[in-house]
């Protein structure tokens, strides 16, 4: 595979150490999923270039694609997040200013969705029993 390095007006470890931030990942957590110490992390986040190997390791650990790690600039950051809230209703000065954080796990939110339909299943066979 031909390697081919890449540079940017930012340097690609800063991209990475970026990402990894608004990711909510730790230097500890990528290493994890690297299979490098804290440290490595560290010292990769100062390094300006990275093969295309490399570079895809990074981005699958980061749940991100190559090119959004090569292209990755925060102002495009800002613009699309403020593009989705203006899209869904929500300012952005309530989003800065509201630090909400969802710690509900997945599994509850299924129980509960579940036992809802079960309740509007019943409710459709009691509906459907009186209009016979």
């Amino acid at each position: 595979m031909e390697k081919t390095n890449y540079t940017d007006a930012i340097h690609l470890g800063r991209k990475i150490e970026r990402v990894r931030r608004l990711r909510g990942m730790t230097q500890t957590d990528l290493g994890d999923l690297l299979g490098i110490t804290k440290q490595a992390v560290s010292k990769m986040e100062q390094t300006e270039k990275f093969d295309d190997e490399r570079l895809g390791e990074i981005a699958s650990a980061l749940g991100v694609t190559i090119e959004g790690l090569k292209k990755y600039n925060e102002e495009t950051v800002l613009y699309n997040t403020n593009n989705f809230y203006e899209n869904c209703g929500v300012t952005t000065s309530a989003v800065s200013n509201n630090h909400t954080f969802n710690n509900f796990p997945i599994e509850k939110a299924i129980e509960l969705f579940e036992k809802l339909l079960d309740k509007e299943r019943e409710r459709f066979e009691f509906l459907k029993k009186e209009k016979e």
